[in-house]
């Protein structure tokens, strides 16, 4: 006489399932991607583009270049990340009015008065073979100067953080130091 082998109840195993499908996703963590928060300019029509704009002088643009093999050049020279942040900064300010530097011009700033406004601007290119972390190394230090120039700015004359001013004040002190930073489109700029 064959013996008969018991049978495992499956009526709950339906529930087990659920019970593991909701521990797995509540203990499962999710990796968040990171990136940089940029506020992307509004689409303009091809044919309402005036081609009348007057060009930027040289000495207005702060050319930031990065090969494909992680080689940073600023202005023609080779520099290391761990600098770029200064050089930025002193582009930016032009706090001795050095003819090299871009040039300023005269605004009426809430909070301010009449203020020299930096005409620079910040252009960046990367080759096609400049890895993520490099291109968010540079990216990082050059939004970190601005940061920086306008922390400064906001301690100097309203005594308190950048980020604990009223929206008029941060407007004033972003009409002083703007984020002028160009991205080129990846191109091959060197290196081997």
């Amino acid at each position: 006489m064959a013996r008969k082998v018991p049978e495992i109840p499956s009526a709950s195993l339906a529930d087990i399932a659920f019970m593991l499908l909701i521990f797995f996703l509540v203990t499962t963590t999710m990796d968040v991607d990171s990136g940089l928060e940029r506020v992307l300019p509004r689409w303009v029509d091809p044919e309402e583009i005036d081609d009348d704009t007057p060009p930027i002088r040289e000495r207005n643009v702060f050319i930031v270049l990065v090969n494909k093999n992680d080689q940073l050049m600023v202005e023609g020279e080779p520099m290391d990340v761990e600098n770029l942040r200064e050089a930025a900064k002193e582009f930016m300010a032009n706090p001795y009015d050095d003819e090299d530097l871009p040039e300023k011009e005269l605004k009426e700033v809430p909070f301010f008065g009449q203020v020299e406004v930096t005409k620079g601007v910040i252009s960046l290119q990367n080759d096609v073979g400049t890895t993520y972390s490099k291109y968010i190394a540079v990216q990082n230090e050059l939004v970190g100067a601005i940061n920086d120039l306008r922390e400064e700015l906001a301690r100097s004359q309203f005594g308190k953080p950048y980020n604990n001013l009223t929206r008029d004040q941060q407007d004033a002190i972003r009409t002083i130091y703007p984020s002028k930073i160009s991205e080129a489109e990846p191109k091959k700029v060197g290196g081997n």
